[in-house]
């Protein structure tokens, strides 16, 4: 239990604690900071958190996955180290007037790092809820999500968007969010009952702000300065077809966001339907327009993606950021154990997540 954990570092309980889940994206990637739609849904899996105000401005952090305490400040920067998440989620608390001073935190984490599920994104929320509740302050939840960004992108300096924010902040696991990204918009689906949406780390870990996410935002955002405006996923085929004069690379990059933000509309009007086999299709779609247009595969994920659909999965696809992390399949419950057995003793470098 991590209230006991945080009252064995601190010598003293908790003034609340709480789990916020990590999250797996279906199908829509790279698309929620380009105006487009995303399915994602959020797992059984992620991060509890304890913590207590302090009196001073210092921030005392203990994670079951470090050795050491960190102790902050909260006139901190970001400085690479593993608690900044934690750290920036404090400091924007404390502007938000939730807290008062610093804080002692307890985290305890079921969620692999470098997998593409959000771990980043259930430590801001889950700081900033608990922050939220402890002021009983009534900032909504998708309220919540946009500060949490703000984190990331502010704080950490990672130009992500917003899906995965609002996936840990609103969704239960058994339940999809269709998010429009572009109005915050959203309606949660139930996922089907007889199929199973397996998440599998490739093995191949990676870190978003190592530059090549930041490298396609800004190849991104060269496509919206060619189209006067910022929202390429839902470009017309006409508008599209104006792009010709730029760089190819950069017409591949704006028929990804454009193609995946309708293969996503299609997907989710195939789970309402219960048209799990075009559902498949779409995922592998999705994955070719992330290999081939968006380039965010690498050969590793693309081979344990290949292996999934041929060992029987409806579809499969790369999920999170890229370059490397986890995959996701859509597979029948009756052929699951066999299925998995099969696909992870051809992959040894990867593992099961959930």
């Amino acid at each position: 239990m991590i209230e006991e954990r945080f009252e064995a570092i601190f010598s003293a309980a908790p003034a609340i604690s709480g789990f916020t889940p990590g999250r797996v994206n279906l199908i829509g990637e790279h698309t929620d900071y380009n105006g487009g739609m995303v399915l994602p849904t959020a797992l059984p899996l992620g991060i509890s958190l304890a913590l207590s105000p302090r009196t001073d401005g210092e921030i005392h952090i203990w994670s079951d996955k470090f050795d050491d305490i960190a102790i902050r400040s909260l006139s901190d920067k970001a400085s690479d180290h593993w608690s900044d998440y934690i750290v920036g989620a404090v400091i924007l608390a404390r502007e938000q007037g939730y807290l008062q001073n610093g804080l002692n935190v307890a985290a305890r984490t079921t969620l692999p790092f470098g997998a593409g599920i959000s771990s980043s994104a259930a430590v801001t929320v889950g700081i900033l809820k608990l922050a939220r509740d402890l002021a009983k302050d009534k900032t909504s939840d998708k309220d919540i999500a946009v500060l949490a960004r703000r984190v990331e992108n502010e704080f950490i300096g990672m130009p992500c968007g917003i899906m995965d924010q609002m996936a840990v902040a609103i969704a239960s696991p058994g339940q999809a969010l269709a998010l429009n990204t572009e109005t915050l918009g959203y309606e949660l689906v139930d996922l089907p009952t007889d199929y199973h949406m397996a998440v599998i780390h490739s093995g191949q870990f990676r870190q978003l702000n190592e530059g090549r996410y930041k490298e396609r935002k800004e190849e991104c955002d060269a496509v919206k300065a060619a189209l006067g405006h910022d929202n390429i996923c839902q470009i017309s085929d006409a508008e599209f077809a104006s792009l010709s004069s730029l760089p190819d690379v950069l017409q591949r990059r704006a028929r990804h966001c454009m193609t995946d933000h309708r293969r996503t509309i299609d997907a989710i009007a195939c789970l309402k339907d219960k048209g799990f086999t075009k559902l498949g299709k779409l995922m592998n779609e999705s994955h070719i327009s992330m290999r081939d247009d968006f380039e965010i595969t690498v050969p590793k994920v693309d081979r344990l993606v290949e292996d999934a659909v041929k060992l029987g999965a409806l579809g499969a696809r790369q999920t999170g950021g890229g370059f490397g992390g986890c995959i996701v399949a859509c597979i029948s419950n009756d052929k699951l154990k066999t299925w998995k057995n099969e696909l992870l003793s051809s992959h040894p470098e990867s593992f099961w997540v959930s």
